[in-house]
């Protein structure tokens, strides 16, 4: 039995308006968006929150209808997907810092089984002390956000720092313009 329309959906704003065919007609925008938008233009053009959600790849007419109560009460902010949504986090503020602490220190040749660190050899040693089910790609994600980057030296280093080796020693030498070339 179809859904029926309780709340109409309000007479949409011209800029509303622009923007929702925008989102239709772009080809890099997340497809959940516009999914979305396409079903409000439809809803808009009169015609059913089934046949809505047919042609924009919703799951039901309940969907339509609960995206067009959303969409009268916030407006554009209703195409995003809410708070809340989406997986938790595995691992929490206090395991990155200690996936990260690792990483930047230099291994034991004995304990850890090598003399720089790799992906691999993370891995081991963060499975053989705490994370049992952590995976390589993890590491590499948690070390990207935390601003390091794998080196040619093969060592992991904040992003725009290198180590190098000098007669007086082994010396961290930082790139200034580091953030203009991230932008």
């Amino acid at each position: 039995m179809p859904t029926r329309q309780k709340v109409p959906l309000r007479a949409l704003t011209t800029e509303e308006q622009m923007t929702l065919e925008r989102l239709v007609k772009s080809t890099s925008e997340r497809v959940d968006r516009v999914r979305r938008a396409k079903a409000i233009l439809r809803v808009r053009d009169g015609e059913s929150f089934a046949a809505a959600a047919r042609q924009a790849g919703l799951r039901s007419a309940t969907a339509v209808a609960n995206l067009v109560e959303r969409f009268n009460d916030q407006g554009l902010a209703a195409l995003r997907i809410r708070a809340g949504r989406g997986r938790k986090a595995t691992y929490d503020t206090t395991a990155r810092a200690e996936i990260v602490a690792t990483a930047q220190r230099v291994p034991e040749r004995r304990v850890d089984g090598t003399a720089t660190w790799s992906l691999s050899t993370l891995q081991r040693g963060l499975r053989k002390d705490a994370y049992p089910r952590i995976g390589a790609s993890t590491i590499r994600r948690v070390l990207e956000e935390a601003g390091s980057s794998y080196q040619r030296t093969r060592s992991w280093c904040p992003t725009g720092t290198a180590q190098r080796v000098r007669k007086s020693g082994v010396v961290t030498v930082v790139d200034p313009k580091t953030e203009e070339k991230r932008d």
